[in-house]
């Protein structure tokens, strides 16, 4: 066992970090195994052992492994083998590295996993801005006023199973009291889990209208003219972390001011306030390298979601979304990535609340100060990424605790392209880019570091001739 890192390994300068930098790690412990058992076509796992969790219980890892102690590894894949394996326990995103390490004697394999724990309690103040995007603030003219306070706690890893709570006390421009629970999975096998929030918003503004493909908002000084509260409850099936499904069930109560209806009758078909059911099923599939930055592999998603009405005036409403992105390496420091998604939705009529489809969510880059309202969009994006420069490890001196003292720094170019359609039956005079091809191209320079964090600075120019500067926090694919 003198050859296996020990658990303190993980602090030491030589290691890498298995944050975005090691996100393509090449697999090199069946050299090692090679060296020591030649003559051996399979091996046979006798000892798994896992060393630095010392909040995350077993089970969680063991869960996301696809060998276990007794079974028999073929050696011409063993290192792609490990190697998948030690991305599916980093990819929990729970930890900063996941080191793999095997030795092999008379054709017995023992294989450790040495992880390096991340900090999981995160009390964030809250300061940030009550509008869809920083272009979107900036045009209003009462931005400053436009703030939002308060604080965002969450527990990753709670108990040490994985789970999450999440609760956010937020007052200011918009106020929000939300609590939430996740757990992926119980039992040792980690198969089913469950899912419960709670929500409770209202605002002094609202956003009541689409006119010239920009949203007009209503401020109320002494009311508040949308308040919104939902409960949800679900189960999960998770077979790996690769692999999760959902099912929710959530109960929504909305309502907003006659002054709303005063300017935008059809907002809410049926009244100023309505109830509904909602039933959502979501399955998604990651084989990305890495879930923060990914850079080689896939992610599909499918969701069907079936919102029933309990007020009069609106009918239900069918949606249909998917996701499909695809992750190449082309040689050396070069990778592509192309991603498409798609929404449908079926009903009647529609209210404009519900009418949304790019400019929210989903948005064709360069279209950052319009909105697009419909009930089907199709968004295609394509990007090629050159890995620009690897800063290593910036070693901050004061700190003592590995889970922050040491900062990974990767800087990515990136080049883009991004092609849009909403359909939308009815359509104002006014508003010019639904059932209009939107285009957009640019460059982007992106910038990874631990806790997942994302920051990309990106130019882009649309096909209306107009360009500008963007800042977002988070992978544009």
């Amino acid at each position: 066992m003198g050859l296996l890192p020990s658990a303190s390994s993980a602090g030491r300068p030589e290691v890498a970090y298995a944050s975005p930098p090691d996100s393509l790690r090449r697999a090199v412990t069946d050299s090692l195994v090679y060296a020591q058992c030649p003559d051996y076509a399979t091996y046979r796992v006798a000892t798994i052992l896992f060393v630095g969790n010392k909040v995350t219980r077993e089970t969680v890892l063991w869960a996301e492994l696809d060998f276990r102690e007794g079974d028999t590894l073929q050696a011409p894949t063993l290192g792609k083998r490990l190697e998948a394996n030690r991305r599916r326990l980093f990819n929990l995103q729970l930890f900063h590295q996941v080191l793999v390490q095997a030795v092999c004697r008379n054709g017995e394999l023992t294989i450790l996993y040495s992880v390096q724990e991340r900090w999981y309690t995160f009390p964030v103040p809250i300061f940030s801005l009550a509008d869809r995007n920083f272009r979107s603030w900036l045009d209003r003219p009462d931005r400053w006023q436009r703030v939002d306070y308060g604080l965002h706690v969450v527990r990753r890893n709670f108990r040490g199973r994985n789970e999450q709570l999440l609760g956010n006390l937020q007052l200011g421009f918009n106020r929000k009291y939300e609590l939430f629970y996740e757990a992926p999975g119980y039992g040792r096998r980690r198969r089913i889990g469950v899912g419960a929030g709670f929500s409770y918003y209202r605002s002094r503004a609202l956003d009541y209208a689409t006119r010239q493909d920009k949203l007009l908002n209503l401020r109320q000084e002494k009311a508040f003219p949308i308040e919104r509260q939902y409960a949800s409850l679900g189960l999960r099936w998770r077979r790996t972390v690769q692999h999760l499904t959902a099912l929710d069930v959530s109960y929504h109560r909305e309502q907003v001011s006659d002054s709303v209806l005063y300017y935008n009758p059809t907002y809410y078909l049926g009244g100023p306030r309505r109830e509904y059911l909602e039933l959502a099923l979501v399955s998604t599939l990651n084989q990305r390298n890495t879930f923060a930055y990914p850079l080689t592999g896939q992610y599909a998603q499918a969701a069907l979601t079936y919102r029933a009405f309990l007020t009069s005036g609106a009918p239900d409403i069918v949606t249909l979304r998917g996701r499909y992105a695809r992750y190449l390496a082309l040689g050396g420091p070069f990778y592509y990535s192309i991603g498409a998604q798609a929404q449908f939705r079926l009903t009647s009529r529609v209210s404009y609340a519900d009418n949304r489809a790019l400019g929210y969510e989903a948005l064709v880059r360069g279209y950052d100060a319009y909105v697009i309202d419909g009930r089907h969009y199709g968004l295609l994006q394509q990007g090629v990424t050159y890995k620009l420069l690897d800063v290593g490890r910036l070693h901050l001196k004061g700190l003592r605790t590995a889970k922050f003292n040491t900062i990974p720094l990767v800087f990515y170019l990136n080049t883009f392209a991004d092609v849009g359609y909403v359909r939308q039956p009815t359509v104002l005079p006014t508003n010019r880019l639904p059932n209009r091809l939107l285009a957009s191209g640019g460059v982007a320079l992106h910038l990874t570091t631990y806790y997942d964090w994302v920051f990309t600075l990106e130019y882009a120019r649309n096909r209306e001739q107009q360009g500008g500067l963007f800042f977002r926090t988070q992978f544009p694919i």
